[in-house]
């Protein structure tokens, strides 16, 4: 009676750890043109949903291929962002970018997620918009106004504290006006232009401007 005992308490430690794979429920990808020194630079910001039977803290490793280039970038629990949206948690990148300051190839990607027991799934994504659907915008504040030169469609200012945190979101209705028509708080310090164009997955972000 001891040793089947015994066998039955091996069992279910054995299987007390699931040995299902993860999966991405979702996942997206978008490309973002910062601000360079002689011309703007892409990222893509990547995003999955990952779902595993143990829980997120049993994953260890997102991986983005794009095997015709032979490229990839890594992603562990100490690399990647985490985030809470619509009830969903989301993990991933905002810096996925090549040497030298190279435009990121398009077409085929594939994500790989791989958790502690090293089951894993893989899903595929594909990015083919073409290189700067938009000039890169042009931002300034001056004698308390602002003013913007752009051709995406939807812009926001990025505000930003004295140390650098983000203070908040604030969508324009227009190119230029007033600073004190925005409202914007008695906090933020400075404030970025992003210009976003969701037709093609493509925004910018320019360089802060300071209101002090």
């Amino acid at each position: 009676m001891k040793k089947l005992l015994f066998v039955l308490g091996i069992s279910v430690l054995f299987f007390s750890c699931s040995r299902t794979e993860p999966k991405i429920a979702y996942g997206y990808i978008e490309l973002v043109y910062y601000q360079g020194e002689t011309r703007p630079e892409e990222k893509f910001s990547f995003f999955v949903i990952p779902e595993d039977e143990d829980g997120l803290e049993n994953l260890s490793e997102l991986i983005l291929y794009h095997d015709r280039e032979g490229l990839s970038w890594r992603l562990s629990p100490e690399d990647w962002i985490k985030y809470e949206g619509e009830g969903q948690t989301w993990i991933g990148s905002r810096g996925i970018a090549v040497e030298d300051e190279e435009i990121l190839p398009r077409g085929q990607y594939r994500a790989v997620l791989i958790n502690k027991g090293g089951e894993k799934s893989e899903r595929s994504f594909s990015f083919d918009t073409p290189e700067s659907p938009h000039p890169f915008p042009f931002f300034e504040i001056s004698g308390g106004m602002y003013r913007i030169d752009s051709e995406y469609p939807v812009h926001h200012l990025i505000c930003y504290d004295g140390q650098g945190n983000n203070a908040g979101i604030i969508n324009l209705q227009g190119l230029e006006g007033p600073l004190s028509d925005l409202r914007i708080s008695g906090n933020v310090r400075s404030v970025a232009l992003w210009a976003e164009d969701p037709a093609y997955r493509t925004s910018a972000l320019t360089d802060v401007a300071s209101l002090r």
